[in-house]
C-alpha cells in the first residue's frame, strides 16, 4: 500500500471526517431519525466515490442498513467490514467542553461524539481501504462493506437483513473495528463480548400523585419503593441477587487468567484516568479483569418519576420507572436472563407495588476463536506498522450482531484504534489522531496481507 498516504491526505481526511461526525445521528432519539438518515447517505455518497459497483440502502422497521461491494477479484479473498454510523446521545451537554457535533483538536486528539464509537473507526477502514486500491482504483480483495444505525439502540434492521439473507455474511473473514488498543502501544484482538439485557422496571403504588402533607406517612410512595426493590436487586458489595445467574456462569479458563495477569495494569492510573473515581467498587475477591470481562454486571442508567422539574411540588408519586441493564457473560443467554430479571424484580417488590418490567432490547454474549488464520495476517499487520503483535483480551461491551456476522463461518476479528480513555458514550468522547493515521496503515496492510493468503 501506499504508506504516505495517511500523511500526504491528512487535510483532506480530517475535513471529510469531521463532516461525518457533524450529523447527530443518535439513533435512540426519534427526533434524529433524518440525521441517521444522513449519515447512512453520507456512508452511500463515499462508497460511491470508492468505486463500488454496488451500493445498497436497505430499508427496514428502523434506521437503514448500508451494504456495498467492492469491483469483484475472482479467485481472492473476500472480508467483511463491519460498523455502524449511530451514536449515543450526548447528555449531559454542559460538561462538553466543545460542541459535541462540532469536531475539535486539542492536543493531537479530535473531541466530538463518535469519534472512537464507531464513525471514526468506520472512516479508518473506509481510508484504509481507499489506501490500498491500484491507479485503477481496483482493491486485491473482495470487501463487503455492512454499516448499521442501530448499534446503539438495539434495532432490528440489521439482524431482520441477515435472518432473511444469511449470505450477506458468507465471507472468509469480518473484520470489526469498534474496540479500542489494551493500552498506548500495545494493541487488541477480543476473544469474548458481555451481551446485554436492556429493561425498564416501573412501579405504582397508588392510582394518582397525592399530596404530602395529607397522606405522607400512609400512602406508599413509588419513587421509594422502587428504589427499595432496586437494592434487593443488587446488594451494596456488588452482588446481583438474581437466582440461577451466578450458577451459571461459564468461567475463563485458567490459561485465560495467567493470560490476564500477565497484562501490564495500573490500578491507580486506571482509577484516576479511566474510572475517574476515588474507589472501585464490585465483588472484591475478583480481579478488576474478571469483573470487567468475566462476570455479569447489573447497573442503573436513570430513574424517573414525581417531580423533578424547578421549584418545589409537594407529591408522593404514584409511578416511577428505572432503566437498567446487565451485561451477560458466556452460559447466561439474553432470553433467559430477561425471564430471570422480570421474576426477580416482581419477587422483590411489596404486594401494595404493581411491577412491570419491560425489556427493550439486548443479546447474547460472544465469543471468538482466535486459532484461525486470519488472527494471524492481523498480528502480523500489528507488527509491522505499530511494531507489537494484539495481546488477547476480553471486552465488557456489548456488540449484539456480531453472533449474526460469524452465522455462516467467517471468523470474526474485533479489534479497534481507539484507547481505554476515549470516553465513550461520555461527555468529551475523544479519538487520538495518531491512532487514526497508524490505524489506516495497520488495517491497509492486513487488507493486503489477506488477499495474499488466497482461499
Amino acid at each position: 500500500m501506499d504508506t504516505s498516504f495517511s500523511t500526504r491526505e491528512q487535510p483532506r481526511l480530517l475535513k471529510e471526517l469531521t463532516e461525518f461526525l457533524s450529523i447527530p445521528s443518535i439513533s435512540a432519539l426519534p427526533a434524529h431519525a433524518e440525521d441517521c438518515r444522513r449519515a447512512a447517505n453520507w456512508l452511500i455518497q463515499d462508497l460511491r466515490r470508492l468505486g463500488c459497483p454496488v451500493v445498497d440502502l436497505i430499508e427496514g422497521r428502523g434506521h437503514p442498513v448500508v451494504w456495498a461491494e467492492s469491483p469483484p477479484v475472482p479467485g481472492a479473498p473476500t472480508l467483511l467490514i463491519y460498523g455502524h454510523y449511530d451514536v449515543q446521545p450526548v447528555d449531559p451537554v454542559s460538561d462538553w467542553l466543545s460542541p459535541p457535533f462540532e469536531a475539535t483538536v486539542r492536543d493531537g486528539k479530535l473531541f466530538a461524539r463518535g469519534t472512537a464509537d464507531d464513525k471514526g473507526q468506520v472512516f479508518c477502514l473506509l481510508r484504509a481501504y481507499e489506501a490500498i486500491r491500484d491507479a485503477k482504483g481496483r482493491p486485491p480483495l473482495n470487501v463487503h462493506f455492512l454499516f448499521e444505525g442501530e448499534e446503539e439502540c438495539g434495532g432490528h434492521v440489521l439482524d431482520d437483513l441477515i435472518a432473511a439473507q444469511p449470505e450477506r455474511v458468507k465471507a472468509d473473514a469480518a473484520l470489526v473495528c469498534d474496540m479500542s488498543y489494551y493500552a498506548p502501544g500495545i494493541p487488541a484482538v477480543y476473544t469474548a463480548l458481555r451481551g446485554m439485557c436492556y429493561a425498564e422496571i416501573t412501579v405504582r403504588t397508588l392510582q394518582r400523585d397525592l399530596h404530602s402533607g395529607t397522606y405522607g406517612g400512609v400512602a406508599p410512595n413509588a419513587i421509594e419503593t422502587l428504589v427499595r426493590l432496586l437494592a434487593d436487586l443488587k446488594d451494596e458489595n456488588g452482588k446481583i441477587n438474581i437466582p440461577k445467574l451466578y450458577k451459571s456462569v461459564i468461567p475463563p479458563s485458567k490459561a485465560e487468567l495467567k493470560d490476564w495477569e500477565r497484562l501490564p495494569f495500573r490500578k491507580r492510573e486506571y482509577l484516576r484516568e479511566e474510572v475517574t473515581a476515588t474507589a472501585l467498587t464490585g465483588l472484591k475477591k475478583y480481579s478488576v479483569f474478571e469483573r470487567t470481562w468475566a462476570l455479569p454486571t447489573f447497573e442503573i442508567h436513570g430513574i424517573r418519576g414525581g417531580f423533578v422539574g424547578e421549584g418545589a411540588k409537594t407529591v408522593i408519586p404514584a409511578t416511577a420507572t428505572a432503566k437498567v441493564s446487565l451485561r451477560l457473560v458466556p452460559g447466561l443467554p439474553f432470553a433467559q436472563v430477561a425471564k430471570w430479571l422480570e421474576r426477580a424484580a416482581r419477587s422483590a417488590a411489596p404486594k401494595h407495588a404493581k411491577v412491570e418490567v419491560t425489556i427493550l432490547h439486548g443479546g447474547d454474549p460472544v465469543q471468538v476463536d482466535v486459532d484461525h488464520p486470519a488472527f494471524a495476517v492481523l498480528d502480523a499487520a500489528f507488527e509491522e506498522v505499530a511494531g507489537k503483535r494484539a495481546v488477547r483480551v476480553r471486552a465488557g461491551g456489548s456488540i449484539p450482531i456480531i453472533p449474526r456476522l460469524g452465522a455462516m463461518g467467517a471468523p470474526v476479528l474485533l479489534t479497534g484504534i481507539g484507547l481505554p480513555d476515549d470516553g465513550l458514550h461520555s461527555p468529551n468522547e475523544k479519538l487520538d489522531l495518531k491512532q487514526l493515521w497508524e490505524g489506516i496503515n495497520v488495517f491497509g496492510r492486513f487488507m493486503e496481507r489477506f488477499a495474499a493468503t488466497g482461499r
